[in-house]
C-alpha cells in the first residue's frame, strides 16, 4: 500500500473517532466520496477492523447515555432497556388481536384494536382506548326494526 493511501485511511480512523462512527462526517471532514470508505472496508482487514472498534465505542457511549437516562428516572429509557435487554426475563412486547367486541356495528374494527401484554398500565390504556372508541366515537347500532 502506498503511504499517501495509509495516511489517508490512518486519517479517516480519526475522522470516524472524532464523529462516532458517523461515516459520512468523517468521509466529509477529509473530502472522500463514501465509496472510498466501503472500498477499503472490503479490500483492507485491518482497517475494518479498526471502524468495527470504532463501532463498538460508539455503541458502548450510547448505552452509557440511556444508563444515565435510566439514572436520572426516565421512564422511557427504562422501558426501552427492559424491551431490548429483558426479553428473557419477560419483558417482551406482544400483541394479541382482540376480536371480543360482539355489536355488528364494531365488528369492522375487531382486527384494527390491539391489546398488548408489556405493563398493566400500557393494557389498562388500551383497555380505556377500547370504552372511548365503543361509547363515544362509534354511532348507536342501526335499529332492525
Amino acid at each position: 500500500m502506498d503511504k499517501s493511501r495509509h495516511i489517508k485511511k490512518e486519517s479517516m480512523i480519526k475522522a470516524l473517532e472524532a464523529s462516532l462512527g458517523v461515516v459520512t462526517i468523517a468521509c466529509k471532514k477529509l473530502g472522500l466520496p463514501r465509496s472510498t470508505f466501503y472500498k477499503w472496508m472490503n479490500e483492507d482487514k485491518k482497517f475494518s477492523k479498526q471502524v468495527k472498534e470504532i463501532e463498538n465505542i460508539a455503541l458502548d457511549f450510547a448505552e452509557s447515555q440511556l444508563h444515565n437516562q435510566i439514572e436520572g428516572g426516565n421512564t422511557s429509557a427504562t422501558i426501552f432497556y427492559l424491551k431490548t435487554k429483558g426479553k428473557k426475563r419477560g419483558y417482551v412486547e406482544k400483541s394479541e388481536l382482540d376480536r371480543s367486541f360482539t355489536k355488528p356495528y364494531t365488528n369492522h374494527l375487531a382486527p384494527l384494536l390491539i391489546t398488548s401484554t408489556v405493563s398493566p398500565g400500557l393494557a389498562a390504556a388500551v383497555k380505556t382506548t377500547k370504552s372511548l372508541l365503543a361509547k363515544a366515537i362509534l354511532p348507536a347500532a342501526p335499529s332492525t326494526s
